[in-house]
């Protein structure tokens, strides 16, 4: 067999990782001995497969920014503690099923860094989905008219890290409390969730309303959880070039 009909059968099979490496051993008459190039086509397969899913965890997660860790401002006086973060950014929270709440004023970061710490735990493998709690209602009550319902609750499950942004701007009505107590309940200690908001923490049991159900929701997430408090004004006023990056 000539390396143009083993090229095509890699290219059929898939194995793309394989057919560029060993385009790339071709043509630079690289002096593999057998082992080593079993090993270098076998490697290289590996890293290209581990950076398509990667590519799909990012598309699949709908991140309101494309942030990174290394982006994250730590200068700004707003209170985010660099060795704190940092630690976070390792994803083992994701290992131990521990949640993160993050408050702040609007402007201050929220949402850039929630959509960082995302990015981060995709390009480690774990899978993210990030919405607008306002549009997650949205969706559920949609899901329910078209009969998806559960399936898109057993994937919300599934679901390694759920970022839950802009929490609590707007009011709770009584099936939106069920929907947010039950997908709390089926990720309680199996999976992590990020809460984002303008609200503190402490004004949460207010906002959710219905004593039972905010008793139970609280329960399942304030305790076990990292919590980044920000302070200060908003970013936005001191770098109007980045309020992308910034709510």
């Amino acid at each position: 067999m000539n390396t143009i009909q083993t090229l095509t059968k890699l290219n059929q099979m898939r194995l793309y990782g394989m057919e560029n490496a060993l385009r790339t051993v071709l043509e630079t008459k690289a002096g593999y001995s057998g082992e080593e190039l079993a090993a270098y086509l076998a490697e290289s397969e590996w890293n290209e497969r581990e950076s398509r899913k990667m590519n799909r965890y990012l598309r699949q997660a709908g991140f309101r920014y494309p942030a990174s860790v290394e982006e994250v401002d730590f200068l700004h006086p707003r209170g985010l503690d660099q060795r704190r973060f940092t630690e976070l950014a390792d994803c083992s929270y994701l290992k131990q099923r521990e949640d993160i709440l993050l408050t702040g004023l609007t402007g201050t970061g929220k949402s850039f860094l929630a959509s960082a710490l995302g990015h981060q735990a995709c390009t480690r493998g774990w899978r993210v989905r990030y919405f607008s709690t306002g549009k997650l209602f949205e969706k559920l009550q949609m899901t329910r008219a078209t009969g998806a319902h559960h399936k898109f609750l057993r994937g919300l499950e599934r679901t390694d890290l759920l970022i839950l942004d802009d929490f609590g701007l707007w009011p709770l009505n009584h099936q939106n409390r069920l929907d947010l107590l039950e997908i709390i309940e089926d990720r309680h200690g199996r999976r992590s969730t990020l809460i984002a908001t303008q609200i503190p923490v402490s004004e949460w049991h207010d906002l959710i309303g219905e004593k039972t159900i905010a008793d139970a929701i609280l329960d399942r997430l304030v305790h076990r959880a990292h919590r980044i408090e920000l302070k200060g004004e908003s970013m936005r006023k001191q770098k109007p070039e980045t309020t992308t990056k910034t709510s």
